[in-house]
């Protein structure tokens, strides 16, 4: 589904019906200043969820380079650092 384009004088004389689209439709809304792309309006729970996604996108892309340049350990060594971890914590 595809952004719906407005100018910005509506986000001050149609808020409500801008922050239903977004809500109800969950369909961003491209905000024009003088018929050129300014701002981009969301619901919270889609941004939230595309910053989620983001950050999980990076550190995807973290793991691949570190296997790519030879940056990996057998698992069993990450769980037991993990274990430690958590004995410690629990230890304080």
């Amino acid at each position: 589904m595809g952004a719906i384009i407005r100018p910005s004088s509506d986000l001050r004389n149609h808020y409500s019906e801008i922050s239903k689209e977004c809500h109800e439709n969950r369909t961003p809304v491209i905000i024009t200043v003088h018929g050129r792309g300014d701002t981009a309006i969301m619901g919270v729970q889609d941004y939230y969820q595309m910053k989620s996604e983001l950050e999980l996108l990076r550190t995807l892309a973290e793991a691949e380079d570190d296997v790519a340049n030879g940056r990996i350990e057998p698992v069993q060594n990450t769980f037991d650092d993990i274990r430690k971890s958590l004995l410690e914590r629990n230890h304080v």
